[in-house]
């Protein structure tokens, strides 16, 4: 480590840990192989603490920090899995499933689903709120992928892609709060836009909301591995 990296010491759920100046929480957990739940976050892009998944508690806050945009400093103590965190943690989802219309069953992304999973391991067996069932459109008017707002939570990461690592600037949100909406260029249909067709954004997809036509009634598996080397890259040139 280089002499003018200043190195930080903290705990996280009890375990020392060394950070350097100017990580957050989040990556440095899981530099230490210690998991915090996320849905908006991906290597790669920006951060943005949308989902709110991966809050932590900090040992003299009072409130909940969200761990992938909160930094780190010295003496810190973190905890990521107390009783209050799961109960949050389990809300939130409560709140992602019955805010859109999520039926995993007829889903193109069930099996390859973040969401899905996250509900699994966070124990989530039902939802006791009630649903919403909005009245959401599907654009089918692309020639390659699909757009489905039913499967949407919102996370960003195809505006973040789009905009940071394909340099396009198609997707945006359109609205506020609970109506808010995932758009491309001035609203106009995902076919008819500006897209370069990439796929970048289909690949980042932690739900069935944007999803390649061909792989309908298959397997539907996504490989965002590949965005840390693309952005590296990019800031190199």
């Amino acid at each position: 480590m280089s002499e003018n990296v200043e190195v930080k010491t903290l705990t996280i759920d009890g375990h020392e840990v060394s950070a350097r100046r100017g990580q957050t929480i989040l990556e440095v957990a899981r530099e230490n192989n210690i998991s915090i739940p996320t849905l908006c976050h991906l290597d790669g892009l920006t951060d943005v603490g949308a989902c709110r998944l991966c809050l932590v508690e900090i040992a003299g806050v009072s409130k909940l920090l969200p761990s992938c945009v909160t930094t780190v400093y010295e003496g810190m103590e973190v905890h990521t899995d107390s009783e209050r965190l799961q109960k949050h943690r389990r809300t939130i989802l409560e709140l992602l499933f019955t805010e859109r219309n999520h039926i995993c069953s007829v889903c193109v992304a069930n099996g390859h689903c973040e969401l899905q999973s996250l509900a699994q391991s966070q124990g989530l067996t039902h939802v006791r709120l009630p649903y919403r069932n909005p009245d959401l459109s599907v654009d089918a008017s692309h020639e390659r992928f699909t757009l489905d707002h039913n499967r949407c939570i919102l996370c960003t990461r195809c505006v973040r892609v789009c905009a940071e690592i394909e340099g396009a600037h198609v997707w945006d949100v359109m609205g506020r709060g609970i109506n808010s909406l995932i758009i491309s260029d001035l609203h106009e249909n995902w076919g008819a836009s500006s897209c370069t067709r990439c796929g970048k954004c289909v690949q980042v997809c932690p739900t069935g909301a944007l999803f390649d036509k061909s792989k309908v009634g298959s397997e539907h598996p996504k490989y965002p591995d590949f965005l840390p080397y693309l952005n590296l890259m990019r800031e190199s040139q």
